[in-house]
C-alpha cells in the first residue's frame, strides 16, 4: 500500500520534541534549556488542530515551557518526562480519544521513539533521524529536524484528506473585504 493511502485514515498526530521540532538546545546562564523551533511547523500544528485532528506531544523533556508553547497552538495532550515510558503515554492518548493505533501517526527521531513508532499505524521521522528509526519509518521526510519536517508530514496528511484546501478556503474567506 502506498504510504499516502495510509494517511487518509489518520485521525491523530503525535510528536516527539527534541530531534523533531527542535534540533539544538542551548543553556542560558541560569541553566535553563532553550530550543529553537520552526514557525512553519507551529502553523501546521495549529492548522491540524483547527481541521479536527487530535495532536499530542510525548517528550522526554521536563521543560514546562513546552506546555505553554504547544497549548498556544491548541495542543492539550502534552506528556513531559516520558523518556522511558513513551509507549505507555501513547496508549493513554489513543485510549483517551478511542482511537485505533492505525489511526495515529507518530513522528520521532531516536531510540526512545522506537517502540511507539512500531505501535503507531503510521511512523514518520525527519531526514536526520537515527538509522534504527529510519529502518521502521513508513515515511522519512526530506527535511531534517527543526527545518520543516513536521510541516511536511502534517501538510501531506491534510492534503490527502482534503483539509488543506478547507483551511485555505477559510483563510481566503476571512480575508475578503467589503468593497
Amino acid at each position: 500500500m502506498n504510504y499516502r493511502q495510509k494517511l487518509k485514515n489518520i485521525k491523530a498526530l503525535v510528536f516527539d520534541i527534541d530531534g523533531v521540532f527542535s534540533k539544538y538546545m542551548l543553556l542560558d546562564p541560569d541553566g535553563r534549556l532553550l530550543r529553537t523551533m520552526n514557525p512553519k511547523d507551529g502553523l501546521a500544528v495549529r492548522i491540524a488542530v483547527e481541521e479536527g485532528l487530535k495532536v499530542g506531544i510525548i517528550t522526554g523533556s521536563q521543560e514546562k515551557s513546552l506546555i505553554k508553547r504547544f497549548a498556544g497552538l491548541g495542543v492539550h495532550d502534552i506528556y513531559l518526562n516520558t523518556r522511558m515510558s513513551k509507549l505507555q503515554h501513547f496508549q493513554q492518548f489513543i485510549e483517551k480519544y478511542s482511537l485505533q493505533p492505525d489511526e495515529v501517526l507518530y513522528m520521532g527521531d531516536d531510540l526512545t521513539d522506537y517502540y511507539v513508532m512500531q505501535a503507531a499505524g503510521f511512523a514518520a521521522c525527519p531526514a536526520d533521524a537515527a538509522s534504527e528509526i529510519k529502518a521502521i519509518a513508513h515515511y522519512i521526510s526530506e527535511r531534517p529536524a527543526a527545518e520543516g519536517c513536521v510541516r511536511d508530514i502534517i501538510e501531506q496528511v491534510l492534503r490527502v484528506q482534503g483539509k488543506w484546501d478547507n483551511f485555505l478556503k477559510r483563510l481566503k474567506d476571512s480575508n475578503k473585504t467589503d468593497a
